[in-house]
């Protein structure tokens, strides 16, 4: 049984995370399959969107704490092994963002610590009404640095703050309030939900959706003058596109546009 497990339908990727026994939790193994097979997608063309969700009764419980504790019995009590593995998480987590193909998290149950930063990492994330979200890492004594950062990302800077100090959890309604997820369904629609998003996403221009999403985390970091010099230059190379000349010609005809990509 695979760790992690692949289908691909209509251009949607759908990955699901299959250690339900540990509430799918970020061991080394997982992190290395879902890093694998993020580099493997960012090569196919015909996937056009992908769908993160997890088996079992949660999305993800975080970073597997059976393994971390195994790796303090090593002679340097584990300092090698931490680093190792929150650099290799890390890395995990951005080949997310530099994927040329947006992710949706489809998230049930709870998502903590490094779980709650897999959905902040995501591009977008949809998740059943009564799943939970925490940075919960202070209630055992390991405050959640790392996850604190795409956390940050993602919602006011006070309420991530409390979130962290507390350990206390939020439900979707309010993640959805926070900016944390896109929105709360029933959990008996969010398959359906998310599929549809990740649809609609599919059904564009891939290139288009491409540049976007690189150039959505670049300017991120810029200040407002030099983002707008960095998108005005993305949006000349988008516009000298030949898809996107057709895009721009269908529209003026009104009729559909036939993309070569």
């Amino acid at each position: 049984m695979a760790i992690l497990e692949r289908r691909v339908t209509d251009g949607v990727a759908h990955l699901t995370m299959n250690a339900p026994e540990r509430l799918n939790a970020l061991s080394d193994e997982m992190i290395l399959a879902l890093h694998s097979t993020l580099d493997d997608i960012a090569e196919t063309r015909s996937i056009r969107a992908v769908i993160l969700s997890g088996s079992g009764k949660a999305f993800c419980a975080g970073h597997d704490l059976k393994q971390m504790t195994e790796g303090r019995q090593k002679p340097d009590g584990g300092r090698g092994y931490f680093a190792d593995l929150f650099n290799r998480c890390a890395s995990m987590m951005a080949r997310v963002q530099s994927l040329p193909q947006p992710v949706i998290a489809q998230v049930h149950g709870i998502a903590t610590a490094a779980g709650c930063q897999l959905v902040a990492t995501c591009d977008m994330a949809i998740a059943a009404q009564g799943t939970r979200f925490g940075v919960n890492g202070v209630n055992i004594g390991l405050f959640c640095s790392t996850p604190m950062v795409a956390l940050t990302r993602n919602i006011p800077r006070k309420q991530a703050f409390e979130m962290l100090t507390t350990g206390q959890f939020i439900e979707a309604d309010r993640a959805e309030a926070l900016g944390l997820i896109n929105r709360a369904v029933l959990p008996e629609h969010l398959a359906a939900e998310t599929q549809e998003l990740a649809n609609t996403v599919a059904s564009k221009l891939g290139s288009a959706v491409k540049i976007g999403k690189q150039a959505f985390y670049d300017q991120l970091s810029m200040t407002t003058d030099a983002a707008y010099a960095h998108t005005g230059n993305v949006m000349v190379e988008n516009m000298l596109h030949r898809d996107t000349e057709e895009g721009i010609a269908a529209f003026l005809d009104k009729r559909d546009p036939r993309w070569e990509q």
